[in-house]
Formats: C-alpha cells, sequence, structure tokens
C-alpha cells in the first residue's frame, strides 16, 4: 500500500516538467507495482487482527478482499466513462463524479490516510528497535528519554535529512522492496514456528471473539487501501484492458500471503499476539533479528515517500511556491508532527484500526461505489449490480462507523 501510494500522489503534485516518452509497463511490471500498493506494514499485524476475532474472522478476511477487488474494478469502469476527458488518478475519478468537491474530498482522505502511515511507520520503528535494544534511553537538557520514545525521536532524525530532498528516485528504488519483505517476513515466522521450536500449538486459539470483530475488520480493510493508486496504476499500463487480470493476481496473491501470515501467527501465540508479530518473536534467535531488521529498513527509506506528496501539496500554494528555505520548513515541520502523534498515541495496532475503519473503508468501499454510481447512471436502474453495490455500501458504513467509534474509544482508554 504505502509506497506505490506515495509515489503516485506525489508524481500528481509535482510542479510541471518537461515531457519525456513515457513506454507504458507490462502485465508483470503492472502486478508488481500493484503488489507493493497491497504490501504495507499490515502484514506485521494480520496474525494480531486474525487474534482479535477469532478463527472465523478469517473469512472476514476473504470477504473484505473480494469486496475491495471488485471496489477496484468499479474504478477501472470510472476511468472508461469519458473518451474525452482522460482520467488518470483518483482525484480525477472523483472531480469526474462530482466536480470540485469530488477532487477535494478524494484528496483529503488520501493525505490524511498517507499522515497516519507515516506516524505508524515511527511507532514501529520505536517499538521493534525497544526490542533489540531494551533499556536504552539518553539525557536532553537534563531530561532522561528512555525506551520508546527515544528510538522514536532518534528514527526521526535519521529520516529528516531524507525529507528535504526534492528527487526520491534512489529512495523509491530502495524501497520498492515492500513486495520481497512481506514474504521474508512470512518465512522468517514459519522459520521461527518450525525450526527455532517455537510450535504451532494454538492452544489458546478462539473460535470467534465478536467483541474484537470490529478491530480484526477495520484491519483487513487496512491491507487492501490500495485504491489511492491503482487508476494511476491502470493509466500508465501499455494494455488497459488487462488491469482486471492484474487487479485478480495481484489480491490473489497478497491474501494468500496475508493469510499465511495470520494462521501462523496465530498458531505460535494465539491470544497473546501483541500488535506487530515481531514483538513476539525471540529476541536471541536469528531469523527474528532478520524479520525485525527487514521491518525495520523498509519505513526509513519509505518515510520521505510518503510524506512528499502532502509536503508538495502544501508547497503548490503561491505563497511557499519556488522556496527552498520555505519547503525545508515545512517538510521539517511534517516531520516534527507525525512525532508528537506517534509519541502522545503509540498505540500501532489502534491506530492503524483507525485508518483501515476511518479513511481506508471510505477510499477503498465507499467512494468507488458512489464514484460509479454517479457516472454511470445505468448502474441505478434494479439489478443485481446494484444490490451488490448497495450491499457494499451498507457493510463499508457499517464497519466505518463500529470501527471508527471501536478504535477510538481504545486510543482514548489507553492514553
Amino acid at each position: 500500500m504505502d509506497l506505490s501510494k506515495a509515489e503516485k500522489l506525489e508524481s500528481q503534485n509535482e510542479l510541471p516538467q518537461p515531457q519525456q516518452p513515457i513506454k507504458g509497463t507490462g502485465f508483470l511490471r503492472t502486478c508488481f507495482n500493484g503488489l507493493n500498493a497491497l504490501s504495507g506494514v499490515g502484514i506485521l499485524s494480520i496474525p494480531y487482527a486474525l487474534a482479535q476475532g477469532g478463527w472465523l474472522s478469517l473469512l472476514l478476511l476473504f470477504l473484505v478482499a473480494i469486496l475491495c477487488w471488485y471496489t477496484g474494478l468499479l474504478l477501472r469502469r470510472c476511468m472508461d466513462a469519458d473518451a474525452h476527458q482522460p482520467i488518470k488518478t483518483y482525484p480525477d475519478i472523483g472531480d469526474h463524479a462530482f466536480g470540485y468537491k469530488g477532487r477535494a474530498i478524494v484528496s483529503v482522505f488520501m493525505y490524511l490516510e498517507l499522515y497516519l502511515v507515516a506516524v505508524e511507520f515511527l511507532i514501529l520503528e520505536g517499538d521493534n528497535l525497544d526490542k533489540l535494544f531494551p533499556n536504552m534511553g539518553f539525557k536532553v537538557a537534563g531530561l532522561k528519554i528512555g525506551g520508546k520514545q527515544a528510538f522514536v525521536l532518534l528514527t526521526s532524525l535519521v529520516i529528516l535529512p531524507t525529507t528535504w530532498l526534492k528527487s526520491l528516485g534512489m529512495l523509491a528504488y530502495v524501497s520498492a522492496g515492500g513486495v520481497l519483505a512481506s514474504f521474508i517476513l512470512v518465512v522468517c515466522i514459519f522459520w521461527v514456528g518450525a525450526v527455532d521450536r517455537v510450535g504451532f500449538h494454538g492452544s489458546d486459539d478462539v473460535l470467534l471473539n465478536w467483541t474484537g470483530l470490529p478491530t480484526a475488520i477495520s484491519m483487513f480493510t487496512f491491507c487492501y487501501c490500495g485504491h489511492s493508486v491503482f487508476p494511476t496504476i491502470c493509466s500508465s499500463m501499455k494494455d488497459r484492458s488487462q488491469f482486471s487480470k492484474v487487479l485478480l493476481v495481484c489480491f490473489i496473491t497478497s491474501t494468500i500471503n496475508y493469510g499465511l501470515m495470520a494462521v501462523l501467527g496465530y498458531l505460535m501465540y494465539g491470544e497473546h499476539l501483541k500488535s506487530q508479530v515481531t514483538l513476539n518473536l525471540p529476541i536471541k534467535k536469528i531469523s527474528t533479528k532478520i524479520a525485525i531488521y527487514t521491518t525495520l529498513i523498509n519505513p526509513l527509506t519509505k518515510y520521505a515517500i510518503i510524506t512528499a506528496p502532502i509536503a508538495t501539496a502544501i508547497e503548490e500554494n503561491p505563497l511557499f511556491r519556488n522556496s527552498r528555505s520555505l519547503s525545508i520548513l515545512i517538510r521539517t515541520a511534517i516531520v516534527v508532527s507525525t512525532v508528537i502523534v506517534a509519541l502522545t498515541i503509540p498505540f500501532f495496532g489502534y491506530v492503524m484500526a483507525f485508518i483501515g475503519s476511518f479513511l481506508s473503508v471510505a477510499a477503498s468501499m465507499l467512494l468507488p461505489c458512489l464514484c460509479y454510481l454517479k457516472i454511470h447512471k445505468a448502474a441505478r436502474k434494479f439489478g443485481l449490480e446494484l444490490v451488490i453495490i448497495i450491499a457494499i455500501l451498507v457493510a463499508g458504513s457499517f464497519i466505518g462507523v463500529v470501527g471508527t467509534f471501536t478504535s477510538v474509544k481504545q486510543i482514548v482508554n489507553h492514553l
């Protein structure tokens, strides 16, 4: 999710550059881009989500995958609505459906999601570095800062210079390993269970936990929120008619990966799972260190790419345009603000559930359906398609309301 979304959003907000010949991407490259859009930090929390909902909630993972795959197809159909007015991005679809207000609403959801994912990166770094190096800390002006808070601050100092860069090509290249990292994590988790003798006992397994379902569904939705970049990925293809097949390949592959991680983690640790499965692993094992270092590297390289579209959108204001010093100030302010939020709300799982229920549900379920119904008048006639879309809208609204309420309540209770 994270990498491709940010890269595409940044390209939408950049100042006009001299045009160069652009070749469309082939089927396999587009599949990789789609998988990268769906591969993010959600892989770490998918076992925790299953532990919250119980074994039967695994069916909801598959249901969410199917619904999000279908709404991805709806976005594809929206792009073909007007042959005279090219639609290349998600905000373009919002604009075509509802005008300027539609573009603004879509953009707000996208930027807010990117911002909170950047916050999640800092929380993730603090949690995992604290596991690798416990009881670490330092003093600033006589004030002792230790544990996770210290690592969040250190991480922010490391990534701050990368956010000042206008060209993020090298970082984008390095962080493109998000897909590979997801598969490495699954292999490491399996290795810990099978070879390092943690075992797959599942003694505390629960079939269904009603109270944990809202959190579980919200996290599942977070894992499939690649819709923000699907239109851009589609428009970059050599043969756009193949995009439906690309979506199918991406959703099947990512669902298998998510499903394996969820099952392995839940069998190993049951109800004792933490918000990130890496925090449960035995620290002295080599496989654990590989898993954690793989987890740590990606956010360090992705943070600048994630926040760049937000900074670029602000810098497009005439007051800030063409000022290098103001650009650095804006990007520094974004980093500082994410640090403050990460230190104030250091709850990785609850923040992810909030993103999934409030932002991902809107971007991946509600907005695609609403835009499609607005653009395609024929879809409003009673039939199977309309019934499916209404069902998605009702289900999405329910998940959004209940999940948002539950996640906000959990965050407030732990403050």
